[in-house]
């Protein structure tokens, strides 16, 4: 009995010391993994903040086209069926023609005209094709760097591959987070701050939102 109490400091040593090992492994691997991408989206978390204040000057290309007949007489049954994607020798063509990369989407069809919704982030396009006439109207909005960046901290227009990566940040943020809780909760007697500075951060939020959001 007395030896296993004279064990138990020893014991607690050791057990603390792990967690320390592990806690911290966890912490600068998350850290690392989340660092590049962190600091991004705090960055565009201001710019998103203030996005009224910055000034951008959008630059919009305008192309048009006029459709070979033969080509228009393979848009004549998906028009008819007033859905589908432009037919793939149509899509070729205008990539030639165009320099436009051009998937097999769906197009809205309207009374024998497709559109095509092409945004891409920091960007907006469009495209249309009239079945009858033949002709092609393709408009790209271009809002620059600034939106471009916003709009990958939104996810918006970025593709399933950028939603994953965000998740994945997400991820390495809140083990990042909690590991350092938990060293810092190890570390609380020799940092009498800890829990008033980790009171504040709970509290400070919670006031602003009650008391200046309405």
């Amino acid at each position: 009995m007395h030896g296993a109490l004279r064990d138990s400091p020893a014991s607690d040593a050791r057990a603390r010391a792990y967690w320390l090992r592990t806690l911290h492994q966890w912490h600068w691997i998350s850290a690392a993994a989340c660092l590049v991408a962190m600091l991004l989206f705090s960055v565009t978390g201001i710019t998103l903040n203030h996005a009224a204040r910055i000034e951008a000057q959008p630059r919009v290309t305008r192309l048009s086209a006029q459709l070979p007949a033969e080509l228009r007489q393979t848009l004549d049954s998906v028009a008819a069926s007033g859905q589908g994607a432009l037919p793939a020798p149509v899509r070729e063509w205008m990539g030639e023609r165009l320099r436009l990369r051009l998937d097999a989407r769906a197009a809205e069809w309207s009374d024998g005209e497709a559109l095509l919704s092409m945004p891409t982030p920091g960007v907006d396009a469009w495209l249309s094709v009239d079945a009858r006439s033949g002709a092609i109207e393709y408009e790209r909005t271009d809002r620059g760097w600034i939106a471009w960046l916003n709009d990958l901290h939104k996810g918006r227009h970025a593709g399933p591959v950028w939603a994953w990566f965000i998740d994945l940040v997400a991820l390495a943020c809140i083990v990042f987070t909690l590991s350092g809780l938990a060293l810092l909760w190890l570390h609380r007697r020799q940092r009498a701050l800890t829990w008033p500075l980790l009171g504040l951060g709970l509290v400070l939020p919670l006031l602003i939102a009650l008391l200046f959001i309405h």
